[in-house]
């Protein structure tokens, strides 16, 4: 059955931002799934989602991404196809509106995984992915929030998913030809530490696809994410369960809380292109369509 579920981040989202949440996540929604309904692939679909995304300015991915501590914005990617367990990943790139384009070249056009900082943005230039000013990442929004916080005493990143935005983007989607492809992108927590790798733009942490099991995208605490390998246990869970994408998502949760005491959320699509969600921050924005929905489902 082809399918796409797209998350726009697992947070406390605030009343007045609803609308734009639910707006972003429905339009990105819509680019992919017109290619996805059209024959198109999953590896299209998801990176046209996220693309939408990343240019929104409403998430925490490309434009409009949190600052770090230096007061610049760095961003980090992945995508991963589940038939030949092909991936690509991005991170603390400075330069880049749409590093989740930049994860697929790595992917489809080098023997490499991850690539990172001025050695990712090198190879961006020098194989057609365009590169930005990084004053065109940063929003009035984010600016502001990061001077509120700037020097605080006591704050932590791993408030951003109960007190403070934390918006990571991702998608995951199910093609005709029965393939499943994962993507995620982030600009990271609020005020990190210039250089900090979260869990996005890594394997098996942020995304994971397996054809014959499912995909799973993440969002929230990237390193309580890391310290459980959350995309990849959350497969391993579902390959044990009879292929149940909503208790892997909410065992994946679960887990999360039990065994590191942190915050997020996951979309799931097992291998039929049934889906999951589960989070456990205040909301979550996320959306989804299938063959057998005639409207899609949008939630905040």
């Amino acid at each position: 059955m082809v399918s796409l579920i797209i998350h726009g981040g697992a947070w406390n989202i605030p009343d007045e931002t609803l609308d734009a949440h639910r707006q972003g996540v429905r339009k990105a929604l819509d680019r992919g799934w017109a290619l996805l309904a059209g024959g198109g692939s999953a590896i299209d679909a998801v990176e046209q989602s996220i693309c939408a995304m990343e240019s929104d300015g409403t998430f925490d991915a490309g434009k409009g991404s949190h600052l770090n501590a230096d007061g610049f914005v760095e961003l980090d990617a992945s995508i991963m196809e589940g038939h030949s367990y092909r991936c690509g990943a991005v991170a603390a790139v400075r330069r880049i509106m749409h590093p989740v384009s930049l994860a697929r070249k790595i992917m489809e056009e080098t023997e490499h995984i991850l690539l990172v900082g001025e050695g990712a943005e090198r190879f961006a230039a020098n194989n057609g992915v365009p590169l930005c000013e990084g004053s065109e990442l940063v929003t009035g929004r984010e600016r502001a929030l990061w001077e509120s916080v700037r020097g605080k005493a006591g704050f932590q990143s791993s408030h951003a998913f109960s007190k403070r935005p934390g918006d990571t983007v991702g998608a995951v989607a199910f093609d005709r030809s029965g393939n499943i492809c994962v993507g995620t992108s982030t600009g990271g927590t609020l005020n990190k530490f210039p250089g900090r790798v979260g869990d996005s733009p890594l394997i098996g942490c942020g995304s994971y696809a397996e054809n014959a099991i499912g995909g799973v995208s993440t969002t929230g605490w990237g390193e309580g994410m890391i310290r459980i390998v959350l995309a990849k246990t959350i497969i391993d869970h579902m390959a044990a369960n009879g292929n149940d994408p909503q208790e892997a998502a909410a065992h994946g949760i679960g887990l999360l809380r039990e065994k590191v005491d942190g915050r997020g959320g996951v979309i799931v699509l097992n291998r039929e292109g049934r889906p999951g969600v589960a989070f456990s921050t205040p909301r979550m924005a996320f959306a989804l369509m299938n063959e057998e929905m005639t409207e899609p489902r949008v939630e905040v």
